[in-house]
């Protein structure tokens, strides 16, 4: 990555105390960089991206409901 610059985002108590790896940080940025720089075509990267996981999802036999099912079930336990 070209140039750094370090910018302060709000994260969880848990995911402040995993970016406490300086190796960790820099592959979050490389992400972080990668997810919010429009590409050529000027689509999203995050929508190009969960596109990708519902297409992968569908190719795998994973209907909505099957989808909506797992988040209630995954709000149901209580997690934030």
């Amino acid at each position: 990555m070209a140039d750094p610059v370090m910018v302060a985002i709000p994260v969880s108590p848990e995911a402040a105390a995993a970016l406490s790896d300086q190796e960790r940080r820099r592959r979050v940025g490389r992400l972080v960089s990668r997810l919010v720089r429009p590409g050529a075509d000027e689509t999203d990267p995050l929508v190009a991206m969960l596109a990708e996981v519902k297409r992968r999802a569908r190719a795998g036999g994973l209907t909505d409901r099957d989808v909506e099912a797992e988040i209630a079930a995954y709000n149901a336990e209580g997690r934030n």
